[in-house]
């Protein structure tokens, strides 16, 4: 038997597409192979520039030749950085790689591999949610069908959560088995307890931070604010950027808070401390689909830093999660639930202990380690 087929040999894998490489998703999957003795080829062209200029190529802008031309580049360099990468047993399309599956079909038929994707989240699901698809209902229909005609080139897909793999088995008509789980990782090697850090003792700090979108439902925190005025020691940070921020702070205007600051965007070094300094860490509150199907970043961040979280009950977050062990569950779109989950982890500094160990505990299956683990085991069933 040649060393090429050879199964005590370590995995070899091409990381490939034109996906976000500093994305936590991505990050913790290359170093979690690698930290599984996994060789990892990074086959890498940048297309995108920031979220910002995804939003507006999905708003239409996509139809300008200049755009056209950006992405002719981008996969002629995609191309080329395949032609130099050694060989490998599996090829692993990073997120988001629903398009980048059309090209990565084609080399890996050339070169007789399998091929696998992460889709981790529905690009056609997001589009719909940022209202893209209403404002350009033909780059609806066009995202909808190269998703679905995408998700059927790969060998095998990587889904982060069972409400997820559901919905794109019943939107897309997917076979179940064609699946596998892996979920959302957390960079513990960034993210990790602060033991020299602590809560200010003049005030209950209350964070929240990510990106101001629909699902992560920003004002039902501020209207939870509103209603914990005649407690001025509770104060809310918020960092962060996005489509509704103005919305949010117009509505924190309007009802006059005092205890509401917004931070804008913090550096991912500074973010850490940040959350040391809290009481409490805030997860999102929005009723859309892609809030339900998914538990984020944020959430697994704040659980491994050691500070109680607080977010929006779901099929998904109970399926994880155990409430007032792991987290704090509270109804969706309720600033009065919240307010109240606030006030009671406010004087009850023994539940927010309890809830920090036990979700520290539970976390320590979505580290690096643990993540490149499953994720390896996925891509070992396609070895040939």
């Amino acid at each position: 038997m040649s060393n090429e087929v050879n199964a005590d040999r370590p995995l070899r894998v091409c990381f490939f597409g034109t996906y976000r490489p500093g994305y936590v998703r991505n990050q913790v999957m290359i170093d979690g192979l690698r930290s599984q003795g996994v060789t990892v080829y990074e086959c890498h062209s940048t297309l995108w520039q920031s979220v910002a200029d995804r939003v507006e190529q999905a708003s239409g802008g996509w139809k300008h030749p200049r755009f056209l031309w950006r992405v002719l580049v981008a996969y002629w360099r995609l191309l080329r950085a395949h032609w130099r990468t050694p060989g490998y047993d599996v090829m692993l399309v990073g997120y988001p790689g629903q398009f980048d599956v059309y090209l990565g079909r084609l080399l890996t038929w050339w070169r007789a591999k399998p091929m696998a994707l992460d889709i981790l989240m529905s690009l056609h699901l997001i589009a719909e949610e940022r209202g893209l698809t209403q404002k350009s209902p033909f780059t609806g229909w066009l995202i909808f069908w190269l998703e679905k005609v995408g998700l059927k080139l790969p060998d095998l897909l990587l889904a982060d959560t069972a409400e997820y793999e559901a919905y794109y088995v019943q939107k897309y008509n997917l076979l179940p088995e064609r699946f596998r789980r892996v979920p959302l990782g957390v960079d513990d090697r960034v993210y990790y307890p602060r033991s020299h850090l602590k809560p200010p003792s003049d005030c209950f700090r209350v964070i929240y931070y990510g990106t101001f979108i629909p699902l992560h439902g920003v004002p039902t925190i501020i209207e939870a604010a509103a209603a914990l005025q005649r407690y001025p020691h509770i104060h809310f940070d918020l960092y962060g950027d996005g489509q509704e921020r103005s919305r949010a702070e117009q509505l924190a205007q309007e009802l006059g808070l005092k205890n509401v600051c917004f931070r804008g965007w913090i550096d991912k070094e500074a973010l850490p401390d940040e959350i040391s300094r809290s009481h409490v860490c805030l997860g999102v509150f929005g009723t859309t689909k892609q809030s339900r199907c998914t538990i984020q970043n944020k959430i697994w961040e704040g659980m491994i830093m050691q500070r109680p979280v607080i977010t929006g009950d779901s099929e998904t977050s109970r399926a994880e999660f155990d409430h007032k062990q792991h987290l704090y569950l509270v109804e969706r779109d309720n600033p009065q639930a919240l307010a109240a989950a606030i006030l009671e982890l406010e004087a009850n500094p023994d539940l927010c202990r309890q809830m920090a160990r036990t979700a520290y505990n539970r976390v320590q299956q979505n580290t690096v380690a643990a993540i490149g683990q499953r994720t390896r085991q996925a891509l070992q069933s396609l070895r040939q």
